[in-house]
């Protein structure tokens, strides 16, 4: 039944019964005519058969009190094809074509005046009305839902985190039942959730005039309830489904970072949105490089004569050709320098520094010569006392 057919059919006169009839009323009608005009009593009349079609759709209507109570709204507002306007606007009847104001029938439509509402293309007002006509038929528009948002993880090596790269990652979510393609429904057919009117979400007051939108308890949240409910998805109208895709890490991620990748996570129904997919990052750590921010950092072991007297020191780099430091006379053990450039790749393409922590190597077995020279440099230093400082600061303290 077409949102039309709800409006301009007379259903009381097709039972023969006034507008004020009880149920009980509308059902003996009802009764007395279908045995009348059944296909059965009535063998090869065509006449008959569309009689006792039309009968059936008023009963459908008029002996359901929900139907019959927005028919009669609707018939209230647009019985008779027209509209009047509301003080605010231009006075007198509109007629209307009621396929055009529908989105009914093609071709182009009437206009209203000043304020009032334009015919032609589009939807009409089949768009404002068509959750309050025929709520339970095949014409309701049932809202659209967004698919679920999806978390999963991914381990990366040091290296791929810095520079980036494309994993591929399996994932189980919620998608379309093939059994009843989505429908929950075995034969395909679901009707429209009366709780909710196929929004999949209900209102409840909470006082001072707020109200709260929750999802609807009775479809779930679909706005669909299956007739005969599908034996994989058990009605639901959605099935576990496993796949693997082709991710792309961002170069410069950070161990325990959660990307959002938009659109990737579970499919939506009846035309809504995918949701997003979630991935949790986590990263190996590296046997030489460490990182900081967008730094990386490394510790360069050098010699004592290096750290005394200068030099110049060759530095790893990751995935990149050593660079040189120069290393200033008198260099202290645990002092740090930077190599510019060399470190990971940043959100506008650039690169951190390399933060190069400068150790200096005890030689745990020396030779006869190296030891003979050490004897000789502490003699030579014998009058200094790298302590004297440490103890005076800590007796003003």
């Amino acid at each position: 039944m077409s949102t039309k057919d709800f409006v301009e059919k007379d259903y009381y006169k097709v039972l023969g019964v006034p507008k004020d009839a009880t149920d009980a009323e509308v059902k003996k009608a009802y009764r007395k005519l279908a045995r009348e005009y059944h296909p059965d009593a009535n063998k090869g009349d065509a006449k008959a058969e569309e009689r006792f079609k039309e009968i059936s759709e008023a009963n459908d209507v008029l002996g359901d009190p929900k139907k019959r109570k927005e028919y009669d709204e609707a018939r209230a507002l647009f019985g008779n094809g027209g509209f009047r306007a509301g003080p605010g606007g231009a006075g007198g009847n509109f007629n209307f074509d009621l396929g055009d104001l529908f989105g009914g029938a093609p071709g182009g439509g009437q206009t209203a005046g000043a304020g009032g509402f334009g015919g032609g293309g589009g939807g009409g007002l089949g768009d404002v009305f068509g959750g309050l006509f025929n709520r339970g038929g095949a014409g309701t528009r049932v809202q659209p839902r967004r698919g679920q948002d999806i978390e999963s993880e991914v381990t990366l090596s040091f290296t791929e985190a810095v520079d980036g790269a494309t994993v591929p990652l399996r994932m189980s979510s919620q998608a379309p039942c093939k059994a009843c393609s989505g429908t929950g429904d075995k034969n395909g057919t679901p009707r429209v959730c009366p709780t909710c009117v196929g929004t999949g979400q209900v209102s409840r007051g909470t006082g001072g005039g707020f109200s709260l939108t929750d999802p609807c308890v009775d479809c779930k949240g679909r706005g669909l309830i299956a007739q005969d409910p599908c034996d994989v998805c058990k009605g639901s109208g959605r099935a576990k489904s496993a796949r693997t895709m082709q991710v792309r890490i961002p170069a410069g991620v950070l161990d325990g970072q959660r990307i959002r990748l938009r659109g990737k996570g579970s499919p939506g129904e009846r035309g809504g949105p995918a949701g997003d997919l979630y991935v949790v990052v986590h990263v190996d750590a590296h046997p030489v490089f460490g990182r900081k921010g967008d730094n990386l950092t490394v510790t360069v072991p050098v010699t004592f004569p290096e750290a005394a007297l200068g030099g110049e020191v060759k530095v790893p780099t990751l995935g990149g050709p050593p660079v040189t430091l120069k290393l200033p006379a008198g260099t202290p053990n645990g002092r740090t320098m930077r190599a510019r450039g060399k470190g990971a790749v940043r959100k506008d393409g650039t690169r951190g520094d390399l933060l190069v922590t400068v150790e200096v190597s005890v030689p745990t077995d020396l030779g006869a010569d190296a030891q003979d020279a050490l004897e000789a440099y502490r003699k030579a230093t014998a009058g200094e006392d790298p302590r004297a400082e440490l103890f005076q600061a800590a007796k003003g303290a």
